[in-house]
């Protein structure tokens, strides 16, 4: 038993499978998952990755490793860098929950630091930037229907649900004994009601990786090139502009980063976020005159759910110092959608 997996249960379902025979070897746990497992083992000469959800298992923790495989599957053989499935097992038996297996990417994930090439030149910095641009706008450019991802999100009224949404996720936390309470949180209402009354009136459908920035990223070693996109949990459809709006969300602002910005040290060299979107409509040819509501709307969103964390450590459910800093990031990123939207 590693790390909540039962490796000799693994060894008969990969016999079963027909990937390898015999012990499996090296099984260490890789670190970058802040609630998933992510086991990396040998067997007859092949690494393999495996990802199940963690020990103690949350209501939906089964099907969103079930939907995680399933893009991943989804993908292959697109421009999307991401990593390559091996094989599924949907069913939660064998080691007490569904798991995938998937190949090994090497790479380097930049919130951890940056090895020395990349610390010491401003312009892979810079490329690194634009790669991540690249990666979302290839997912963007997927055909959700041809890779039977048609069912995988709810695209009616997408636009139009999206505050509701969250508003309510919001209000559901007063059930945390201890919150402080939306008052805590600058502008909450004014976001909001900015975003209802500036909805675009349409648009155009793709696959949202749903939590794209630096740390659900891994880089290639040698360059400033994408090695992979991860952590496809919160993966869905409607319309693939979010995943820009939040790259923006969590990009910093200028050339002295925020302490709660997703940044990486040293900053100096990293394209500007007019330069990310730029990019993104050489490359897509969307229309983006209404990229500031996605990019509030990332805000909002995103603030949202990392105040979930606030809202349990208050009631003594998740650590306090962890609630705290998240509370910090949802105060900053409120504030920049009220700076966005005035």
């Amino acid at each position: 038993m590693v790390d909540g997996v039962d490796l000799d249960a693994l060894e008969r379902w990969m016999d079963g499978q027909g990937l390898g025979e015999g012990a499996i070897a090296d099984a260490i746990t890789l670190a970058g998952g802040t609630q998933n497992i992510l086991l990396r083992f040998s067997r007859s000469g092949r690494s393999y990755v495996l990802r199940r959800p963690p020990p103690v298992l949350r209501a939906n923790s089964n099907e969103t490793m079930r939907r995680e495989a399933r893009v991943l599957a989804a993908l292959k053989g697109s421009n999307v860098p991401h990593p390559e499935l091996i094989a599924t097992c949907p069913e939660e038996d064998v080691i007490g929950a569904c798991f995938y297996l998937m190949e090994p990417i090497e790479g380097f994930n930049a919130t951890q630091g940056l090895p020395a090439l990349h610390a010491g030149d401003a312009a892979i910095r810079h490329r690194m930037g634009l790669a991540m641009v690249e990666a979302i706008a290839a997912l963007s450019r997927v055909d959700y229907r041809a890779v039977r991802l048609e069912n995988f999100g709810k695209l009616d009224n997408w636009i139009e649900r999206q505050v509701g949404r969250w508003a309510s996720q919001l209000a559901s936390y007063a059930e945390m004994p201890g919150w402080t309470g939306p008052d805590a949180i600058p502008g909450v209402d004014k976001v909001a009601k900015w975003l209802d009354a500036h909805r675009p009136t349409s648009f155009q459908p793709g696959i949202i990786h749903g939590d794209f920035h630096f740390a659900n990223l891994l880089f290639d070693n040698d360059s400033g090139e994408l090695a992979a996109v991860v952590d496809w949990e919160l993966c869905t459809l409607g319309d693939p502009l979010l995943d820009l709006g939040w790259l923006a969300a969590t990009w910093p602002e200028n050339d002295n980063p925020h302490a709660t910005d997703v940044a990486i040290t040293p900053w100096e060299g990293f394209a500007t976020p007019d330069e990310l979107v730029a990019h993104y409509a050489g490359l897509t040819g969307r229309d983006l005159a209404d990229f500031d509501w996605y990019a509030v709307l990332a805000c909002y969103k995103l603030g949202i759910i990392l105040e979930g964390t606030h809202a349990r450590a208050c009631a003594g459910k998740a650590p306090r110092e962890t609630g705290d800093r998240l509370h910090a990031h949802t105060i900053h990123l409120f504030e920049r959608a009220l700076r966005r939207i005035s």
